[in-house]
């Protein structure tokens, strides 16, 4: 983990999102990010309950009222959740919420006899909860193209595979690059700042969209801008808005999802249980990133593929470095994680052609891994003290400036989900197979290529169009 890292996140993340106060949890470990004063129930008589018992528990307890307590949404809604306010939300700092904390051991006892959870926090679903590379993305010139390098194979409309992309929408100029031919869906909105930097994770839906097209031309991939708050949304929100895409655009045949939170729980997210429900009923395989925390802690929805009811619904995806052996450092893992694919430097659209856009890096860089590794890791390097020239080598100019002419590198699970749906989405064309959970099964089981994370032997799934890339072990100290 890293504190620091993860605070720059939180410090973001409140940003995009002024009319809610955000805490660090669990209590005052800084382990996913949640909403102040307020906690999920079960629509129906499960809120009640919670209602009541948070009411009376708050009316015996000392240092704590219960004037506060009531609704704060519909009674029904389409994900199956209500929001309870439980406390003041202005109330206190980022470290944790003590009102938020004894509701939940409110419940405690309700839950033990009902042997299930009845109350959540609200937790902050986002693209980059925690530790994703600091210093990325990266410049990328045009004249190396993509990694993985687009296959080869045309775009069939009657067979294509359709994608839905659950992320932060799309580049105004997306459309000027030739890879992205059969992409459409929500464009981003606004880019750039005063200045006319880049906005922090622009691009990351085109670039997403980009993987998935290069492994698999024949696909049709939609965008959706779900995660458009700095990349994130609340917990309460995510399940509306997942059921709100396939409502537009029915159910899809794959849905890749870069986005996720831990919640320190076994059981998923109270939040989307309504909509994994629904997909259970579907053919639609979900594609989810198992997240850039280094942690085996399980990251949702990506672990539900843990979860005995999902084993062929839910693919979760870790990364591997740039050379395809081994985990990347920032990468969860666990026995939850279905495969890994590349997910380290990898290369793609970011924007279109229009012209240059300038970056301007948010976050801090380091002086070692934040997770011990020894190898040059995302962490470290590319190092940048000043602007990057078209060879990637540093200049003089601006400090913490790069300029995009419309590729880039870019590391993280966010990227090994899609080149992994991309690998399921290119199987079901060539094996001409209309289930993409029976693709995803037989692509596994045919699957004969292995990796080693955290000293485990994993499945590896690596494209035929990716390129390794040397790893460079760095000397004690440096």
């Amino acid at each position: 983990m890293a504190p620091q890292r993860f605070r720059e996140q939180f410090d973001q993340i409140q940003r995009s999102m002024p009319d809610v106060s955000l805490a660090l949890g669990p209590d005052d470990a800084a382990e996913f990010i949640y909403e102040k004063g307020v906690v999920l129930a079960r629509d129906g008589e499960e809120a009640r309950l919670v209602e009541d018992t948070v009411r009376a528990h708050f009316t015996e307890a000392t240092g704590l009222t219960a004037d506060r307590v009531q609704r704060v949404s519909p009674e029904t809604n389409r994900s199956g959740i209500t929001r309870i306010q439980v406390g003041d939300p202005g109330h206190g700092d980022r470290h944790g919420d003590r009102s938020v904390a004894h509701a939940l051991r409110a419940m405690r006892e309700h839950e033990g006899r009902q042997r299930r959870r009845l109350v959540s926090r609200n937790h902050v679903v986002s693209i980059a909860v925690n530790s994703c590379p600091g210093d990325e993305p990266v410049p990328a010139p045009l004249t190396q193209g993509t990694n993985p390098v687009a296959a080869e194979g045309r775009h069939d409309a009657d067979s294509a595979v359709g994608v839905l992309v659950i992320d932060n929408g799309l580049t105004h100029d997306y459309g000027a690059v030739p890879l992205l031919a059969h992409v459409q869906g929500d464009l981003h909105g606004t880019e750039t700042d005063d200045q006319g930097n880049l906005l922090q994770y622009v691009g990351h839906g085109t670039f997403i969209a980009g993987l998935v097209a290069a492994v698999a031309p024949n696909t049709d991939i939609t965008v959706r801008s779900t995660l458009n708050d700095a990349g994130a949304i609340l917990e309460s929100e995510f399940g509306e808005r997942l059921f709100a895409a396939v409502d537009e655009h029915g159910w899809p045949d794959i849905i890749s999802l870069s986005a996720g939170t831990s919640n320190g729980r076994v059981d998923g997210l109270l939040g989307v249980e309504g909509f994994m429900q629904e997909l259970r009923g579907q053919r639609t395989l979900m594609v989810a990133a198992a997240g850039n925390n280094a942690s085996a802690t399980p990251f949702w929805p990506a672990a539900y593929a843990s979860l005995p009811d999902f084993t062929d619904i839910v693919l979760s995806v870790g990364a591997l470095r740039s050379d395809g052996e081994f985990g990347a450092c920032f990468s969860n893992h666990g026995a939850w994680v279905s495969a890994y694919a590349p997910g380290e430097r990898l290369t793609g659209a970011l924007t279109g052609f229009d012209a240059p856009v300038p970056y301007l890096y948010q976050h801090s860089t380091y002086d070692a891994c934040r997770f011990g590794f020894t190898y040059a890791c995302t962490c470290q390097y590319p190092r940048h003290t000043g602007a990057l020239s078209e060879a990637g080598t540093p200049t003089a100019a601006k400090a913490d400036q790069v300029m995009f002419e419309g590729y880039a590198h870019w590391s993280g699970t966010s990227f090994a989900a899609p080149v992994a749906a991309g690998m399921v989405a290119a199987y079901m064309t060539a094996n001409k197979e209309g289930d993409p959970r029976a693709a995803c099964r037989q692509l596994l089981t045919a699957n004969t290529e292995f990796a080693e994370v955290r000293g485990a032997h994993v499945p590896a799934l690596r494209p035929p169009g990716w390129r390794p890339g040397p790893v460079v072990q760095l000397l004690p100290g440096a």
